[in-house]
């Protein structure tokens, strides 16, 4: 089965450029140096998946021109991967019927908390419609998708990666174990979070991607979840080795 994945969204938390900043990185004419929120939209032979709803999730649903969405797929459940939940309404509207979510049970929780009125026992016209799949470390289907979840910690919080075929990807991550990472091997392309080059509390930074890239061996790693500190996007993939890439938003990759 192919696999196509667009990076949707590239960036950290607070996106590329941050509100207010004055650096190179954040005043770059480089289009490849503006960054939204950290998404994916997989489209297998048969189903159209995206991972995460960040708070740009409209954006980059108008700007990549997805008009079909059959599931969306949560790596966890901060505001970055969760916020832009609202608007699957308007898939609702276009393909008349509820979204299913697959999410864990943290996540579930806070999408019921966040987005109550979508859950109410009594809604009100036009809200979202959801069918939430609760997902644990078994692998699952998404129609006839197979998706391998790898767990991994963002500190001390489990975070989702998901392999499907030979593709995996992994974001907020700054800890991947030797059992989970058998998970990941023999993947031709893997994505891994690289947040900047100093040690970061709950992410990779870029030496501990760079060693833990090397240490999975797939053919190919790109870094996404990238902050305004790790620099210039022509600079840093300059300094990279074969097979490593700096992600960049609406790049397009078939695996």
């Amino acid at each position: 089965m192919s696999v196509k994945v667009t990076f949707l969204g590239t960036g950290t938390s607070q996106g590329v450029p941050l509100i207010g900043c004055q650096c190179d990185v954040c005043l770059s004419k480089d289009p490849m140096d503006n960054r939204l929120r950290s998404s994916i939209h997989i489209q297998t032979e048969t189903e159209s998946i995206v991972v995460d709803t960040g708070p740009d999730f409209r954006q980059q649903m108008l700007r990549s021109g997805i008009t079909n969405l059959d599931a969306v797929l949560f790596t966890h459940g901060h505001k970055d991967h969760t916020a832009g939940f609202d608007d699957i309404r308007a898939f609702n509207f276009i393909q008349q019927r509820d979204m299913e979510v697959y999410a864990d049970e943290r996540v579930d929780h806070i999408l019921r908390k966040d987005f109550d009125y979508v859950f109410a026992e009594v809604t009100y016209p036009g809200v979202p419609r959801a069918n939430i799949h609760i997902i644990n470390d078994d692998p699952f289907f998404i129609g006839n998708t197979f998706i391998t979840p790898v767990k991994t910690l963002h500190y001390k919080l489990p975070v989702y990666g998901f392999r499907i075929e030979d593709f995996t990807y992994i974001t907020d991550a700054n800890f991947i174990s030797e059992e989970e990472i058998e998970k990941i091997k023999g993947s031709r392309v893997v994505v891994l979070n690289a947040l900047r080059r100093e040690k970061h509390i709950s992410h990779f930074n870029l030496e501990e991607a760079l060693v833990m890239a090397d240490k999975i061996g797939a053919e190919t790693t790109y870094f996404t979840h990238i902050s305004h500190q790790l620099g210039r996007h022509e600079e840093v993939s300059s300094e990279l080795p074969g097979g490593i890439r700096l992600a960049h938003d609406q790049l397009v990759i078939s695996v």
